[in-house]
C-alpha cells in the first residue's frame, strides 16, 4: 500500500494536524506502515469532526463505494488492515494504555477519548444499577399530590410526576423533553421532594449548565418558580438560586484541560442538576460525572433531539438511546407511587433504562401550534409534511419565504430586522438601564447554519447593520456605536469572559461620552469593560444555530443556504425552530429544507453500545 496521506490532505479530507499526528504515530511505531499512518490520520480527523472514534470497517466500505472502480487509492482488505493495526506497538486493546485503542468492532480511538467513554459509561451504569433509595412513601405520595396536580390538558401519564419519582429512587435521573414540556419546573419540584426526603439533614444542591446563557435561564426559572412551591422555610433555603457554568463549578484552570475538582477531589454536593446537557461534549460530561461523589444524585436535563455539542460526542443522545422502556419491576413500583397508568414496553436491557424519562406533553405548544406540529414533523424525518406545514395554509406562529439568491436577502430581512431590533435600540437611546436593554434585545434574533459565505453569519450581520443604519436606528461611523451587540468568541479567564457571552455597547454612567460594553452575568450582575479590553469578538444581530443553543427568543428568522450543505441536518432545523417561543420564519428553498430534515446527524461513538448493547448481552 502506497502512502495515501498526501492525496487525502491535498483533497481537503485531512487537516495539517491530522497529517502531522499520523506521521508522528508512524515514527513512534518504527515507521514504514502506511496502514498505521492512514488509521491514525482518520482517528485524528474524526475527533476534529465531532466523532469519538473512527469505525474503520464502515470507513473502508464507504470509501470503496465513493471512490468507484478507479479509486485514487484503495485501503487494504479490512481484516488485513485490522490485523496490521492490532500487531502495532502503539495500538492497544480496550483497557491498555497505548496512544491508540482498537476495539473488537473495528473502532479506533485516541486513548483519551476511549478513557472518557469508558469511565462515563462505567459510572452511569453503576449509579443506575444501585439499589433504589429508601423513601418515606407516605411523605412522597403526599408531596407528589401537592406538587403535581392533574393538568386539565394532560392526556395519558403525567411524565413529570414519573420523572420526580425516578429522581427520588435513583442515583442518576435523565429527563429529556422538547420546549414547553416543563423540564425546569419538574426539576424544581424534584428538589422540593428531595428536601422532604432528607430526614432533616440539609442537602447540598448545585445547579449548572454548559454556558453562561443556559445557566442564567436556569437560574431565572428557579428564582421565579421557587415561591410557588409552598415549602417550609428550611426546605426553601436548601434550593439554590444561583446556577454556574460547568467549567466554573468544576474549577477551570487557565491553559489546562484539568479541573480543580475530579475523582480525587470531588465536588461538595449531594445533588447536582445539569441543564442543557445536549450541549455537553463527551470529555466535559465524563469529567463532570468523575467529580461527583459516589453517593450523590445526578439529574441531567436536556433535549435529546437538539444539535449535539460543538465538542466531540453526542453524549445525551447516546445516553437516551434506549430511554422510555422501564423494566417491569420498576414500572410497577412507579405506578404504585404515582398512581399513573404506565404503558408496557419491551425492557431496554440496561440498568439505565429505569433512569430515563422522556417528557412528551408540551404545555407551550398546543394542538393548533404550528411550531409544535413542525417540530414533530422534523423530528420524525417527515420532510414532505414539514415543507407542507411551512408553505401551505398560513399559520400564526410559523412562516416561509422562498430564497433563491443571496441578493434577495436585503429585501426579505431588512424590514423585520429593523422592526424587531428597534425597541432595544430605542431603549438604549432613551437611557434605559442595561438590564432593560438586554431584555428587549433578547426578543429577536436572526439564525443561520453557516459562518462564511453569502448566507453566513458574517454577511448577515453586515446586512443587519446596513438595514438599521439606513433607517437611522444606529450610527456606524465608529466601530463602537450605541447599541452595538457583540459576542465573545475566545475565552479570557482573567476577565471571566467566555465564548458565547453577549455584551451590548452603552454609555459609561460616569462618563457618558465614552462607550463601555455591558455583560449580564448568570447571577444577574452587570459588568462592563472598555471595548479595547475585550477578547476576540464579533457583532451578533445574527448568530449560528449552534451558538443559539441554550437561548430562547420570542421570534427568530432562520436563513438556510440555497444549496445542500454538510452542516444542514434534522437536528439543526429542530434546534433553530425551537429557539422561538412565539414565531419562527424560515428563508430558503423547499428542496434544501427537505434534504436537511431527511438527513440525521450521527456521530461515531461506542458509548451507545457500552450503555445499551453490552449490558444486554453480558459484555463484548
Amino acid at each position: 500500500m502506497n502512502d495515501p496521506l498526501p492525496i487525502l490532505h491535498e483533497s481537503g479530507l485531512l487537516t495539517d494536524l491530522d497529517l502531522h499526528f499520523a506521521r508522528f504515530m508512524n515514527r513512534l511505531a518504527g515507521g514504514g506502515s502506511p496502514e498505521l499512518a492512514l488509521a491514525a490520520a482518520l482517528a485524528s480527523h474524526a475527533t476534529g469532526q465531532g466523532d469519538i472514534c473512527i469505525n474503520l470497517r464502515q470507513w473502508a466500505r464507504r470509501w470503496t463505494a465513493i471512490a468507484g472502480e478507479t479509486p485514487v487509492f484503495a485501503p487494504p482488505p479490512t481484516s488485513e488492515w485490522l490485523g496490521i493495526l492490532r500487531a502495532s506497538s502503539i495500538i492497544g486493546r480496550p483497557g491498555a494504555r497505548q496512544p491508540l485503542i482498537l476495539d473488537r468492532r473495528g473502532r479506533l480511538y485516541l486513548y483519551r477519548y476511549w478513557e472518557y467513554e469508558h469511565r462515563l459509561a462505567e459510572d452511569l451504569l453503576r449509579r443506575a444499577g444501585e439499589a433504589p433509595a429508601t423513601v418515606d412513601e407516605t411523605r412522597l405520595r403526599a408531596d407528589l399530590d401537592r406538587l403535581f396536580p392533574r393538568h386539565p390538558q394532560l392526556i395519558g401519564p403525567d411524565w413529570q410526576k414519573v420523572a420526580a419519582v425516578v429522581a427520588a429512587l435513583k442515583r442518576v435521573c435523565v429527563i429529556s423533553g422538547g420546549p414547553g414540556t416543563g423540564k425546569t419546573s419538574t426539576v424544581l419540584k424534584i428538589l422540593a421532594l428531595l428536601t422532604g426526603q432528607s430526614g432533616g439533614r440539609p442537602l447540598r444542591i448545585a445547579l449548572a449548565a454548559p454556558t453562561g446563557k443556559a445557566a442564567a435561564r436556569l437560574q431565572e426559572a428557579i428564582r421565579a418558580a421557587k415561591p410557588t412551591l409552598g415549602l417550609e422555610p428550611d426546605q426553601l433555603a436548601q434550593i439554590p438560586e444561583e446556577a454556574s457554568t460547568l467549567h466554573r463549578l468544576l474549577g477551570a484552570r487557565p491553559d489546562s484541560v484539568y479541573f480543580r475538582h475530579d475523582r480525587d477531589n470531588p465536588l461538595p454536593v449531594d445533588v447536582l442538576v445539569v441543564d442543557e446537557v445536549s450541549m455537553v461534549g463527551l470529555a466535559l460530561m465524563a469529567k463532570t460525572v468523575d467529580a461527583l461523589p459516589p453517593a450523590a444524585r445526578l439529574i441531567l436535563l436536556g433535549d435529546k433531539d437538539q444539535l449535539a455539542s460543538v465538542e466531540a460526542g453526542a453524549a445525551l443522545g447516546d445516553i437516551c438511546f434506549g430511554g422510555g422502556r422501564f423494566s417491569p419491576e420498576f414500572r410497577a413500583r412507579l405506578a404504585a407511587l404515582t398512581g399513573e397508568v404506565l404503558p408496557r414496553s419491551r425492557t431496554g436491557g440496561s440498568p439505565l433504562a429505569d433512569a430515563i424519562v422522556l417528557l412528551r406533553h408540551s404545555y407551550r405548544f398546543g394542538a393548533a401550534s404550528g411550531i409544535g406540529a413542525l417540530a414533530r414533523a422534523v423530528n420524525g424525518g417527515k420532510a414532505a409534511e414539514a415543507v407542507a406545514l411551512l408553505t401551505g395554509e398560513p399559520r400564526e406562529d410559523i412562516a416561509w419565504q422562498t430564497l433563491t439568491d443571496p441578493a434577495e436577502l436585503p429585501e426579505q430581512l431588512a424590514e423585520p430586522v429593523a422592526t424587531r431590533f428597534a425597541p432595544y435600540l430605542q431603549a438604549a437611546r432613551e437611557g434605559a438601564g442595561p438590564a432593560a436593554v438586554f431584555e428587549r434585545f433578547n426578543q429577536f434574533r436572526v439564525l443561520t447554519a453557516l459562518r462564511k459565505g453569502p448566507f453566513g453569519v458574517e454577511a448577515l450581520n453586515h446586512l443587519c447593520e446596513a438595514a438599521l443604519r439606513d433607517r437611522g436606528l444606529i450610527q456606524t461611523r465608529q466601530d463602537w456605536y450605541l447599541g452595538r451587540p457583540v459576542m465573545i468568541v475566545r475565552n479570557d479567564y482573567n476577565l471571566r469572559l467566555f465564548n458565547g457571552d453577549i455584551g451590548i455597547t452603552l454609555p459609561d454612567p460616569d462618563e457618558p461620552e465614552r462607550m463601555r460594553v455591558f455583560f449580564l452575568g448568570s447571577d444577574g450582575a452587570l459588568r462592563s469593560f472598555a471595548p479595547a479590553r475585550l477578547p476576540e469578538h464579533e457583532t451578533v444581530y445574527a448568530m449560528t444555530v449552534h451558538k443559539s443553543q441554550g437561548s430562547e427568543f420570542d421570534q427568530v428568522r432562520v436563513v438556510t443556504p440555497n444549496e445542500p450543505s454538510p452542516v444542514l441536518s434534522r437536528e439543526l432545523v429542530y434546534t433553530a425552530l425551537t429557539r422561538a417561543k412565539q414565531h419562527a420564519a424560515f428563508h430558503g428553498l423547499p428542496e434544501v429544507f427537505a434534504g436537511a430534515v431527511e438527513r440525521r446527524l450521527r456521530r461515531s461513538s461506542g458509548l451507545r453500545d457500552r450503555l445499551w448493547v453490552e449490558p444486554r448481552i453480558g459484555g463484548i
